[in-house]
């Protein structure tokens, strides 16, 4: 039988032809697939099943033939590659879109893991002297920036620090009772911009060898309470039910409006403002949504996203529900006794055994303890979940009085406010500690989460072992042990196996809408997908949260 032809037309400078002999044997494979297998690879990140439009290409000429076996003939503009087939003995011509044109695979970062592939077609193309982007994650405790080469994709450097915010509060709630005064508004965005965002931009150029007058512009992800501030929106709205937003889409600021040009930068450099789902389900979501490629499982996943906040979006069939919960920042050291958030010299790493009895502890930086060390959120999941396994620890979260017995006294602490375990020091001495009242409040922060999880499972009428993939997003979830964090209920319900750690997956999809304009695309069709359950809303709500308040047994 014939050979059908397939002539590829390449974007760029050279415009070059491609003539690809297919042979009668493969006229049944995809589009696709025949592009691939001859050196074309498509951006087709949902696996061929036409859901994504990563490999939209133009016919040009001649006729294909979709799913249905009907024929589409030229002219009809851009088509999903993926459903269509090359009749055998035919003859058709075909533009490759840059955005379709594989630019990279999925792919590891330094926090991150991006689990999609794509196309190298920057938000903002690069010109003559103008060749860098960058990538930022607002959160309200950090902010981090990526430095990029648009025209490659390649991650140049990286820069991270706290939010100067931290200043007006630790959570988005004081945040946003803050903002609704416009001149308390306006310095907590100063507070970002000239004391966080711009020398984060200049440290990230300086550590490539660049000049900041290179970049072409960024893509910027975080919580809605955080882009309204950098817009100098009244988060006012957000704060009180309904709970509004004054605006969810994909918005442009530019360097002059809101502060960046007066420390230095063009001030017509854009910004673009990843969308958003809702008042409490962020840009920072959305981009993690698309940069899991949770959309384009075969089984039900799940994102878990641990950061101040905790958000939970899970995925059925294609169907999407998503929930806030008020976690706080417990994990994050907030209001115990000896907690700090992770830095050098913190203890990130505790174990706890009775009979005999042993503890050990690492810090971040690998140093002994010191006297006065903090206690980061991954070492009091350790904590839970061993001294929970080892029996110190009862169900309700107070130390079990006959097996206190059986820690040395230097690790006992009895006071007005209960029992507390001192991890290092000297007896009688200061140190760090955790004690029953710290227990209390991390018991609450892990069934807001947990809570919030069972209602999503309840909406959809699936089960925690259903679920193919638990995507653990945020920094917090990059350094917690995942049995651990199972053992304590902070992941209720699930196994091991099922669980992925991405990291920070705001920070991924921000990459991803920097390099691939079709990424934002996607990210702003998920707005009208996503159905956000208010928990508050639940009447089975409290009830799973109290359900959630204790420890489970240490066999499950």
């Amino acid at each position: 039988m014939k050979h059908a032809q397939l002539i590829v037309l390449e974007d760029g400078a050279t415009k070059q032809r491609h003539c690809l002999e297919i042979p009668a044997a493969m006229a049944g494979r995809s589009l696709t697939d025949l592009l691939a297998q001859h050196g074309f690879p498509l951006n087709a990140r949902c696996g061929q099943r036409g859901w994504c439009r990563g490999c939209m290409v133009e016919l040009r000429e001649g006729a294909l033939v979709d799913g249905a076996g009907e024929l589409v003939a030229a002219g009809g503009g851009l088509i999903r590659s993926c459903q269509m087939r090359l009749p055998a003995g035919g003859r058709a011509v075909l533009q490759i879109p840059e955005r379709a044109q594989l630019g990279a695979a999925p792919q590891v970062g330094e926090t991150f893991i991006i689990d999609v592939p794509f196309g190298i077609a920057p938000l903002f193309p690069p010109a003559a002297g103008r060749n860098l982007g960058f990538a930022v994650d607002i959160g309200t405790t950090t902010v981090v920036v990526l430095l990029v080469e648009l025209a490659t994709g390649k991650v140049l450097s990286r820069a991270g620090d706290f939010n100067a915010q931290i200043c007006f509060g630790d959570n988005v709630l004081t945040r946003i009772g803050a903002g609704s005064s416009p001149a308390v508004r306006q310095a907590m965005r100063r507070a970002l911009v000239e004391e966080t965002l711009a020398p984060l931009l200049k440290k990230a150029c300086e550590r490539a060898g660049r000049d900041p007058a290179c970049l072409a512009g960024g893509a910027v992800a975080g919580n809605t309470t955080m882009l309204h501030i950098l817009a100098d929106e009244d988060p006012t709205s957000l704060g009180i039910a309904p709970f509004t937003a004054r605006f969810l889409e994909g918005r442009v600021l530019d360097a002059a409006g809101i502060g960046l040009a007066a420390c230095g930068f063009d001030p017509a450099m854009p910004l673009q403002l990843l969308p958003g789902l809702a008042a409490y389900v962020g840009a920072d979501i959305t981009a993690g949504v698309h940069a899991t490629g949770m959309t384009y499982d075969l089984t039900p996943s799940l994102l878990v996203d641990m950061g101040t906040n905790g958000e939970v979006v899970l995925c059925v069939d294609g169907r999407l529900v998503g929930c806030a919960t008020a976690a706080g920042p417990a994990f994050e050291g907030a209001g115990l006794s000896s907690g700090t958030r992770a830095q050098a010299g913190a203890i990130e790493t505790i174990r706890l055994a009775l009979a005999p009895f042993a503890v050990e502890i690492e810090t971040i930086g690998g140093q002994p303890a010191a006297a006065d060390a903090g206690i980061c959120g991954s070492a009091y999941v350790d904590f839970l979940a061993t001294g929970r396994a080892c029996g110190l620890i009862q169900a309700n979260g107070r130390f079990d009085r006959r097996r206190w017995l059986e820690v040395p006294p230097q690790h006992r602490i009895e006071d007005g406010d209960g029992l507390a375990f001192r991890l290092a020091g000297s007896h009688g001495g200061c140190g760090p500690r955790i004690s029953e009242i710290d227990i209390a409040h991390l018991l609450q922060a892990k069934a807001a989460i947990g809570a919030g999880i069972d209602t999503l499972l309840d909406v959809t009428g699936i089960s925690a072992r259903q679920i193919g993939r638990v995507y653990l997003a945020g920094g917090f979830g990059m350094h917690i042990e995942v049995a651990h964090a199972i053992g304590m209920g902070l992941l209720p319900g699930f196994a091991e196996a099922q669980v992925k750690v991405v990291g920070n997956t705001a920070l991924a999809g921000a990459l991803l809408a920097l390099l691939d304009r079709g990424a934002l695309e996607e990210m702003e069709s998920l707005r009208s997908r996503i159905e956000v359950i208010e928990l508050n809303l639940q009447p089975a709500f409290e009830d799973r949260y109290i359900d959630h308040l204790g420890l489970p047994d240490a066999a499950t």
